[in-house]
């Protein structure tokens, strides 16, 4: 996810990443190269990009990124 942000907002593009609190306080984030919200839970989380986005596309990952793909879509 950092390429692709850092590709995006090196095209000066709007890059905005929605994160658990729980990852930044024990500092599983690298550095934000655009507008960060912080939310408390990964539901939350969910909730907010369903808010805010208008598409979702997935790359590949593990389980949870299933999780994520399959929540958006149903």
């Amino acid at each position: 996810m950092g390429c692709v942000s850092t590709a995006v907002a090196q095209h000066q593009r709007q890059v905005l990443g929605i994160i658990p609190s729980a990852f930044t306080e024990n500092n599983l984030v690298g550095e934000t190269c655009g507008k960060e919200i912080k939310v408390a839970t990964m539901h939350e989380r969910l909730l907010m990009m369903m808010k805010l986005s208008d598409a979702f596309i997935a790359l590949p990952g593990g389980f949870g990124t299933l999780e994520e793909l399959f929540q958006m879509i149903s």
